[in-house]
């Protein structure tokens, strides 16, 4: 696996609440002379990154109901909206975690479900967050097969904001369970390349790290 290979599977991610207006044009800046496949940025800073990118081929990712996944349903459909008009071409959403946790899986369904439907209506590529290590297997398998019904374009195990990232057979397990339709998306944690070369070799196929020039 060469280096430009996991740079176009890489979202180069900045999500810090303290990240400024000029850090996201250094991560617009290293993300083109990487050739990454997207940077991901908190909604209020897509419109930036979209500028600043246009005609480059490198997508703008944004994050939606983050980190907690616990807001109402219609706020994160509403920023799916917005994420679009601003030029997003990608959004990573938070599952309801709570809802999750409670046995709450009509819930969780409904979620997914409309802000899924949302993405994909406007043009959206949506990954689907769950948060694999605030989950038991028996949930992580439970939202696996949800998000396989809802038609999402990836899941994705970590927020990195919940003090656990992705894991080799976390990214194995998830593979297994949604099937060839939907991929992979491994994030937290990853700060060296033998282990995203290990996450790829599992079935990641998009990476995202705030890392990745390390």
């Amino acid at each position: 696996m060469s280096e430009i290979n996991i740079a176009g599977m890489t979202d180069h991610t900045l999500l810090k609440p303290q990240a400024s207006e000029k850090d996201i044009v250094a991560l617009c800046h290293e993300a083109q002379e990487h050739k990454f496949a997207t940077v991901c940025v908190n909604p209020s800073f897509v419109q930036t990154a979209a500028k600043l990118l246009f005609g480059t081929g490198i997508g703008v990712a944004a994050v939606v109901g983050f980190p907690l996944g616990a807001t109402f349903t219609e706020t994160k459909v509403s920023e799916v909206f917005m994420v679009k008009a601003h030029g997003g071409k990608e959004v990573d959403m938070v599952i309801n975690i709570g809802w999750a946790k409670s046995g709450k899986w009509e819930a969780v369904e409904r979620d997914i479900f409309r802000v899924v439907e949302a993405a994909h209506s406007c043009g959206l590529l949506i990954k689907v967050i769950i948060e694999t290590c605030l989950l038991t297997e028996e949930e992580k398998k439970m939202v696996a097969e949800i998000v396989k019904r809802s038609g999402a374009d990836y899941i994705k195990t970590s927020t990195g904001f919940a003090g656990g990232g992705a894991t080799i057979e976390d990214v194995r397990n998830l593979k297994t369970w949604v099937g060839e339709n939907v991929k992979v998306k491994a994030s937290g944690g990853i700060r060296t390349k033998e282990f995203a070369l290990q996450l790829i070799e599992a079935g990641a196929e998009r990476l995202g790290t705030s890392a990745v020039l390390k």
